[in-house]
Parts: C-alpha cells; sequence; structure tokens
C-alpha cells in the first residue's frame, strides 16, 4: 500500500531516479575489475570487484528460483555486517525478492515474529556472535530452508552452504523491471516498546533517499565507506549500503568486535558514522591513555596541539575521515564539543526507520549548532505540529507497516506528514533540537509532566556517566538511574560524592517537580543480551520504570544515593 500524495510524487521521479539493481549491473559493467567490497579474514583483505559481486548475486537468483522462491517472496537475512550481506540483498533486487533483514543480536520471540509474520520462504544466515536464538527458531520450523554464509560463525545445521550454492548455480539472465513504489524490503523497527513492526520500504523512495544523501554530502570518486552498524537497521542501510550502490563507492567489513579499531585503521575510511554509545567508548579509550588534564594542556600548545589532534585521529583509524556523522539515538552535546576539541568534527542526524534515516543533519558541519541535530535535508520538510511534535514530508518516506492498516494511518495526516513521536523545536534558521519522544515524557504522582531526555543530556555534561536514565512515572519525584564507569581503582565514596554534587548542581536548574530525589546505581550493565537494549543501543525506558518503580515510589528522605544489591 502505498499514500496517495506519496505515490504521485515518487511517480513524477521516476524517469529520472535509477534504482539499485540498475546500478549495480551498470558498475559491473563499466568498473568490472574496481573492487568495490572489501571482507577483513585473518586480518588480510579478500576483495570482490564490481564484477564479481553481480556474479555471485545473478548465481544466488538462479539457486533461489531452483529452491522454488518466486518473484514477491519474502526473504530473510540475519548476520552481521559482511560482504555476503550486500551480494544477498543484491541477489533479492535482482531476483524481485522482498528482503526482511533480522537484527543479528535479536533473541528468539523477535526472530520467530519477524520470520512468521511476514512470511518469509527462506532465511540466509551468517556472521552471528551467538546462535542460539537462531537455531532454537531453526528448530521450530524444521521445513524452512536455511542457507549459511561461510563463517565459522554461523549454524552448522543450516542445509545448504552459500558458497557452494552458488558455484552450482548460472547466473541469471533475468533482469527486473521494478517500479518506483514496488515494495523493496521489510524492516522490523527495534521498538523500545513491545515487537517490532514491519515498516515497508519501496525501491523508489530508498533510491531517492540515498541519492539525496550522496548529492548533499558530496560523495566523490575514491570515497571509502565502512561499515559496521548492523544493516538490518536503516541508517547503515540508507547512509552506507544505499550510498555506496547508488554512486559506487568502496565498502569495507570488520573481522570482530575485538579487532575493530584495527580494521578501521586497515581501510581509513574517508566516511565515517557511529552511535553515541560508541563515540562514548572511543573518547574513554583516549582518555584512559591520555587523562583530560594533561590533554588540556598540550591542546593549549600551538604546534603540538595539532601534533596531538593527528595522532589521536590516527589512533582511532579515522585521521582520512573527511565526514563523521552520529546518529540513531540522543548524544549530548558535550561529547561533540569534546571531540571538537580535538579536531574531529562530527555531524549529528536525526530520522528513523519511517523516513529512510533522512531527515536532518548538521552538514556542512556548523559549530554554532551542535545540540541540535541539523537542519531538513535537500528534499525534506520539517514542521513542528500544535502539541510540539515533530512531523516530516518528503519522497524519502515508507509506505506504511505490513499487515497493520490500523498503524499506518496513525502516522500520517490527510496532508502526507509523518508523524514522527518525538518533540523538538526548531530555531529561526530551521535547525532542530530533539526534546524527546512523546511517550518519554512522564507524569510524575504529583501530576505533573517531565521530559527525561533534557535532563539526560545536561547530566551527561556535568557527570560524563557511560549510561543512564532518568525515570520516575507515577513516583512522588523522579529518580537517576546511573551505571558507574568501570576503570582501576575504583572508590565508590568518592564516586557517590561526585553524584552528589552533580544532582545539586541539576536540582538548582530544575522546575521543582523535575528536581531529582535520587540515584540508583546499577549492578549490571545494560545490555542488548538481558533485554534493556534495542540492538540500536536505545535504552527501553518502559522496562526501567517498571523494575526500579518500588524503589522510586519508597526512596528514603534521607538519602540522595543507594546502591543496587
Amino acid at each position: 500500500m502505498t499514500l496517495p500524495l506519496q505515490s504521485e510524487r515518487l511517480k513524477e521521479a521516476q524517469m529520472t531516479q535509477p534504482l539499485p539493481t540498475e546500478m549495480i549491473l551498470k558498475w559491473a559493467e563499466e568498473r568490472a575489475d574496481e573492487v568495490y567490497l572489501r571482507q577483513i579474514i585473518n586480518r588480510q583483505f579478500v576483495d570482490y570487484t564490481y564484477a564479481e559481486v553481480a556474479d555471485k548475486a545473478l548465481r544466488l537468483v538462479t539457486a533461489l528460483r531452483e529452491m522454488g522462491i518466486k518473484p514477491g517472496d519474502r526473504v530473510a537475512l540475519m548476520s552481521k555486517n559482511c560482504a555476503e550481506w550486500f551480494i544477498t540483498d543484491l541477489a533479492l533486487m535482482l531476483g524481485s525478492y522482498i528482503s526482511v533483514p533480522i537484527f543479528p543480536t535479536a533473541g528468539a520471540e523477535t526472530v520467530e515474529h519477524c520470520l512468521t509474520h511476514s512470511e518469509s520462504k527462506v532465511l540466509l544466515i551468517g556472521k552471528l556472535d551467538d546462535d542460539k536464538a537462531v537455531t532454537s527458531v531453526m528448530e521450530k520450523y524444521p521445513s524452512l530452508p536455511t542457507i549459511a554464509f561461510n563463517y565459522p560463525t554461523a549454524p552448522s545445521t543450516c542445509q545448504y552452504q552459500f558458497e557452494s550454492l552458488i558455484s552450482e548455480h548460472a547466473p541469471s539472465e533475468e533482469r527486473p523491471s521494478h517500479k518506483q513504489d514496488d515494495l523493496m524490503s521489510i524492516v522490523y523497527t527495534s521498538g523500545t516498546s513491545g515487537l517490532p513492526k514491519g515498516a515497508m520500504l519501496t525501491y523508489g523512495a530508498f533510491s531517492w533517499s540515498s541519492q539525496q544523501l550522496i548529492d548533499h554530502i558530496g560523495m566523490r570518486d575514491g570515497e571509502r565507506l565502512f561499515s559496521y552498524l548492523p544493516l538490518a537497521h536503516i541508517t547503515e542501510r540508507v547512509y552506507i549500503y544505499g550510498s555506496s550502490v547508488m554512486a559506487g563507492i568502496q565498502v569495507a567489513f570488520p573481522e570482530s568486535l575485538d579487532t575493530f579499531i584495527e580494521d578501521v585503521k586497515m581501510h581509513r575510511p574517508t566516511l565515517f558514522i557511529s552511535v553515541p554509545r560508541l563515540w562514548t567508548l572511543f573518547q574513554q579509550r583516549i582518555l584512559e591513555k591520555l587523562p583530560q588534564g594533561k590533554l588540556n594542556i598540550l591542546l593549549k600548545i600551538p604546534f603540538i596541539s595539532g601534533v596531538i589532534k593527528r595522532k589521536l585521529a590516527d589512533g582511532l583509524g579515522l585521521n582520512k575521515a573527511r565526514v563523521l556523522g552520529c546518529g540513531s539515538a540522543p548524544v549530548s552535546p558535550a561529547l561533540l564539543r569534546w571531540y571538537e576539541s580535538i579536531g574531529l568534527n562530527i555531524t549529528e542526524a536525526w530520522g528513523m526507520t519511517e523516513s529512510f534515516a533522512y531527515s536532518t543533519l548538521n552538514h556542512p558541519f556548523r559549530s554554532d549548532k551542535i545540540g541540535t541535530v541539523g537542519n531538513a535535508g535537500p528534499g525534506v520538510e520539517v514542521k513542528i505540529a500544535a502539541d510540539e511534535e515533530i512531523l516530516v514530508r518528503g519522497l524519502g518516506l515508507f509506505s506504511g507497516y505490513y499487515k497493520n492498516e490500523e498503524a499506518t494511518k496513525a502516522m500520517f495526516d490527510e496532508d502526507g506528514w509523518l508523524h514522527t513521536g518525538d518533540i523538538g523545536f526548531m530555531d529561526e534558521e530551521g535547525y532542530l533540537t530533539i526534546q524527546g519522544r512523546k511517550n518519554d515524557t512522564f507524569k510524575t504522582a504529583k501530576g505533573k509532566f517531565v521530559s527525561p531526555v533534557p535532563i539526560e543530556k545536561r547530566l551527561f555534561e556535568l557527570a560524563n556517566i557511560e549510561m543512564m536514565c532518568v525515570v520516575g512515572s507515577g513516583m512522588p519525584a523522579p529518580i537517576l538511574l546511573a551505571i558507574p564507569h568501570e576503570f582501576p581503582d575504583f572508590d565508590p565514596a568518592r564516586y557517590e560524592r561526585k553524584a552528589h554534587r552533580v544532582i545539586e548542581t541539576i536540582n538548582q536548574e530544575l522546575e521543582s517537580h523535575a528536581k531529582i530525589k535520587g540515584v540508583l546505581m546499577i549492578k549490571e550493565p545494560w545490555s542488548i543480551e538481558n533485554g534493556i537494549l534495542t540492538p540500536t543501543l536505545k535504552i527501553k525506558r518502559h522496562l526501567l520504570e517498571k523494575k526500579y518503580h518500588d524503589i522510586g515510589a519508597n526512596w528514603p528522605k534521607d538519602k540522595l544515593v543507594q546502591w543496587e544489591e
């Protein structure tokens, strides 16, 4: 289903906008021997040219046809980033299949939901940190054909092996003819509440969003991309995969999380995007070797300052990067300012699955706009509704939720504006500041509403806590859940004294109903595995609200800090 306004606009662009299937075949013909994909295996690059990528993709089309998979069938793909992920997704486009990417960290319930709700006819599985979840689903659905990429972490019980399967088949002679509003993929959103919904993405909207980014950022010959954020997530799918296919840009993939920094150094990307959590970890890694006090002194010495900045960028493998990006979750302006101080300007961007992650971005980078998520990208309209909800309109919008007409209708108004669920405001130049999710705002027991995200951003500036969450629904007052940094010679008493100073400072800035009543130091770090973080590292606030409600409701009057037992 495509909304009338969106469909009409896409038809206008239909004559001029090439699709990914056309582009990969174009590069395979015009730049056949140029290296497109670089997979690091055993500390060496395994390279694939454009011609080899197209050949493998077309062979997979033939193999799937012979397995009885018909055009229009859904095909699921679950793997960490690798060359085979790109090849498979291109094959699914070339074969007119509908791809269903699944996060490689998804639990069994989510994997099963994505497979059954989409009615996927086959599942391809690749690099995984843990195959227990997908293996349990495979055992439950033994008739579902499975294909394993050639990595030791893929389940050994898959029916087919990727390399041997495609080597046994000739490249398909078929060439697809897709319309702009044909369904390309069903992407299940990693929502912070409930089972994920399947966002339907069309060829036209995907191609348009990717091309707008290419044009706006000015991607050019010789660029290098590094793909490591989950490809099941829309940001990586559009910003890295989409732009690489549409513009013909080389992409490398890491070998493992353990070798990540060294892998980045091997490739030296010119364009690099990350998420707040990882930018924070990179910062911690630097400060462990070069404490802030010493860094401040060195940065004040003109000649030494430039040397230090170059050395830090080189140590992260980012000394060749001309554009750095951050998105997917709220980031503290203080963190971006810190990176700016060491010569790394990070462009913050904002979007969602339903807008192909392309809505606003602070590009070209403006230091005075740190704290905003930039202004609307070319071709995108953004406005603020009466209730402060951010609305978006453009050609790069999803066409609805699969098998969920009611949820689809709730996302759009009659004029084609997408209701994002985020709240915020724009300055006089159109630069957008996000204040959080509409459903993040909670009401305390006093009947007053509190928006936690601005408080958390300010807390990060004051305390630089790696992970935190302000909760307070139905409680007498908000409380802060904080995970202390892990570092040598940790002194709980000293950490507690700092917490007292930080809370005292922020409470002077907050209205009475929003003042922090207490700080609970959390024992176990939040993770995807324990269900508190989504696959894109967003915190499931509602779960923490529920888990710690009784503690917050009965917080002792004479105690500001408690340690979880």
